[in-house]
């Protein structure tokens, strides 16, 4: 099913991707986990997660994600839950291939580098690292695992720093399937962009290692819609291929989504077409955004 993608982005189509698969899981009753977020639901409610993805498809999606995020290598092994994290993968996998069934639908398989998150926070744990040769070996697993599943593409997604994100993208390289790579900014008070939950990363320091690394497409996704702008305007200066944007709003508060200050569909819309402006072809929405917005975003941009 990539094929038609790659097809479109040498036109210089635009592309809908889904919205936030993991809220609005949430957002339809299913009890988010303490320690790993959405993970679960892939086991516990896949009719649910089916739902949802097949909610994206009539809303006009041509790309859904599985629901593959919160199945983080490095979180997983935080957990000493390594084999079930394939397990799961290998579930969620299949869920989003059902509903893409009948579809001219392409099915990604997500890839992060969530660590524990610090509990009623969107902050990240830092009491673990993990040296590079460990955390390469998990990437390793978590991108062969999905690629045994035979998912149509990988998405890198809130990439932010210069080494994990490095070593996760790279492992998915690897594959030899195409790779996305989903960039995370947050503004600092200094009014710095940097890698989201990395203070330490300059924005611009992570696109220019991540751009390097010459996926087939870079977005600037999870990030506000605030600060996406400014995050495509460096993004351009180091990277010349396909670019895609689909921000997050609202607020992470472990282990829930909290549903306030939701940007509205027609303003998404509005943002995006100067989005597009800059030169963006692929647009859909993160956590917080729903069927709604994308569905929004199809008619806007519908060929």
């Amino acid at each position: 099913m990539y094929d038609h993608i790659r097809d479109k982005l040498a036109r210089g189509e635009t592309i809908i991707l889904d919205g936030g698969t993991g809220t609005d899981i949430q957002r339809r009753g299913v009890p988010m986990s303490s320690s790993t977020w959405c993970a679960e639901a892939n086991i516990t409610h896949p009719h649910v997660v089916r739902e949802v993805h097949e909610d994206y498809i009539r809303a006009g999606a041509e790309i859904i994600i599985a629901n593959t995020f919160a199945t983080s290598a490095l979180l997983f092994n935080a957990l000493g839950r390594d084999e079930e994290m394939l397990e799961i993968d290998r579930a969620a996998v299949a869920i989003a291939k059902q509903a893409a069934a009948g579809h001219a639908v392409a099915v990604a398989g997500s890839m992060s580098t969530m660590r524990p998150v610090v509990p009623g926070s969107d902050r990240t744990s830092k009491q673990q690292e993990w040296p590079e040769a460990k955390a390469r070996t998990l990437f390793k697993r978590k991108a062969d695992n999905l690629a045994a599943c035979k998912v149509d593409l990988i998405m890198m997604e809130m990439m932010r720093d210069q080494d994990y994100s490095v070593w996760a993208t790279e492992a998915a390289k690897a594959t030899r399937l195409p790779v996305w790579v989903g960039i995370s900014a947050e503004r600092q008070k200094n009014g710095k962009l940097t890698g989201f939950g990395r203070e330490d990363q300059a924005f611009e320091d992570v696109v220019r290692v991540l751009a390097a690394r010459e996926p087939d497409l870079i977005s600037i996704m999870h990030t506000s819609p605030n600060d996406t702008d400014e995050a495509i305007d460096i993004l351009r200066r180091h990277w010349k291929g396909p670019i895609g944007a689909y921000p997050e709003s609202g607020y992470f508060k472990m282990p829930e989504w909290t549903f306030v200050d939701i940007i509205p569909p027609e303003e998404l819309v509005a943002r995006s077409k100067v989005w597009k402006s800059k030169g963006v072809l692929a647009f859909g929405g993160c956590c917080g955004l729903g069927p709604e917005h994308i569905s929004a975003l199809a008619e806007a941009f519908k060929s």
